[in-house]
């Protein structure tokens, strides 16, 4: 109800039909709303697990899973696949939706996300364990961190393989009205690049800060007098730094970037 009543306030706003005495901060709050939960091409209200207002709230249980110490096998395995499950949701959910794309692209994109994550971080855990020279302190230490390498990579396949058809078709492009001029190989381009950059360093101060955080942590006398905290302390550790790091990633790129139509950049439509 509140989603149709933002709507509709902006639909006023742009016909000059406002009631009186709505103010900048309603219309600002409106705007939002619809940007928060519409899709900005299909114009159809997203999942709410998969939309980027809800990666926190719904991502912050799987990071917590993804840098639990001491995993075993099947616990990787589980944690990177349900992580990979989330993120090719909000990929897809959150894709660029001016050209049609079949479904067994999303189930590529999905399945190359899966084995690349599992496998990386199933190979590097195997790495670790068998390094004789390491203490079990330092060994502890470092498995921590190969969640980072394994998701980073995980999501830059995730997005080719999903994506990659926009290389070949291209995507649509606007004039400064809002008019589409035609379809782009290059825009494509500088889509995908943008997008897969974003996939890396949105895990990074995810899944390398809180082990570092929390190696500090755990050597005070509050959690080792109280294990039990534990648990709890690195959860609220991972909460604070997945808030910190998805405004910051996706604010590298904007929404909607711009390409130079200079024929000197040889500007080629599909």
């Amino acid at each position: 109800s509140r989603l149709k009543e933002a709507i509709q306030l902006l639909e006023d706003y742009k016909h000059g039909t406002l009631p009186p005495g709505v103010t900048n901060k309603e219309l600002w709050g409106a705007q939002k709303i619809k940007q928060a939960i519409i899709h900005p091409d299909t114009n159809e209200k997203i999942f709410m697990p998969f939309r980027m207002s809800g990666y926190v709230p719904f991502g912050t249980p799987i990071v917590v899973g993804l840098l639990l110490p001491n995993q075993t096998l099947g616990s990787t395995i589980f944690w990177q696949w349900l992580n990979q499950s989330h993120n090719a949701g909000v990929n897809y959910a959150n894709r660029n939706a001016t050209k049609p794309s079949p479904t067994s692209k999303f189930f590529l994109g999905y399945t190359g996300a899966v084995i690349s994550a599992v496998s990386i971080a199933v190979g590097l855990n195997v790495l670790v364990q068998r390094a004789n020279k390491f203490t079990p302190s330092t060994r502890l230490l470092i498995q921590r961190f190969v969640p980072f390498p394994a998701v980073a990579s995980a999501n830059v396949c995730n997005v080719v393989l999903m994506r990659h058809s926009e290389l070949e078709e291209g995507i649509d492009v606007l004039d400064s009205s809002g008019q589409i001029v035609g379809s782009s190989r290059i825009a494509a381009k500088h889509a995908l690049l943008e997008t897969a950059l974003t996939r890396v360093v949105l895990p990074m101060p995810i899944l390398v800060l809180p082990p570092i955080i929390m190696s500090v942590l755990e050597k005070t006398s509050l959690l080792r007098s109280y294990p039990r905290l534990v648990l709890p302390v690195h959860s609220l550790v991972c909460l604070a730094a997945f808030g910190l790091a998805l405004p910051l990633a996706i604010s590298l790129f904007p929404q909607m970037s711009e390409v130079s139509n200079n024929p000197a950049y040889s500007w080629t439509f599909a």
